[in-house]
């Protein structure tokens, strides 16, 4: 899953994705926003994955971010990272490589897919978690979307 120790225990997560995957077409952590009409849009052949957004919130309700902010207080318990790929050519692999003062706290690796996709991924919260953090969005060969910084108070 990933490096580090922030992320959900990996028989929660599991039993979240299993429950997830009962209730909606596809995991929590990448689900289009246009299911049903998705197929329709057709993505130019030449086209490049792309970046189209990324923020950080408190939450996520119906793929959309909820309080977005670059500060978040420890109390929060958590905090989510959105990441919305326009065009989206063929299914493909991301990762939301978590940085706490520039050091790697951990990788999540989510599925994106044509012909565009909203994911997001979210870290628990520790005392220890307080200060300046950022995400790098890259693709599986390493190419960096974008890096959202954001910070962790009291």
């Amino acid at each position: 899953m990933g490096v580090g120790r922030r992320v959900i225990p990996l028989a929660v997560f599991f039993l979240l994705a299993v429950f997830n995957c009962l209730l909606m077409p596809c995991p929590a952590a990448g689900v289009d926003e246009n299911h049903s009409t998705a197929t329709k849009e057709k993505v130019p052949k030449d086209a490049e994955l792309s970046l189209l957004q990324a923020v950080m919130c408190e939450s996520v309700q119906n793929l959309k971010p909820v309080n977005e902010a670059l500060t978040f207080s420890v109390s929060l318990g958590h905090v989510y990272c959105v990441s919305y790929f326009k065009p989206v050519p063929k299914p493909t692999v991301i990762f939301h490589r978590w940085y706490r003062r520039n050091e790697l706290s951990t990788q999540i690796r989510l599925k994106v897919y044509p012909p565009h996709w909203t994911t997001y991924s979210v870290i628990q919260l520790r005392e220890e978690d307080k200060g300046p953090w950022h995400i790098e969005i890259t693709d599986q060969n390493g190419k960096v979307f974008d890096i959202v910084r954001f910070s962790i108070t009291d």
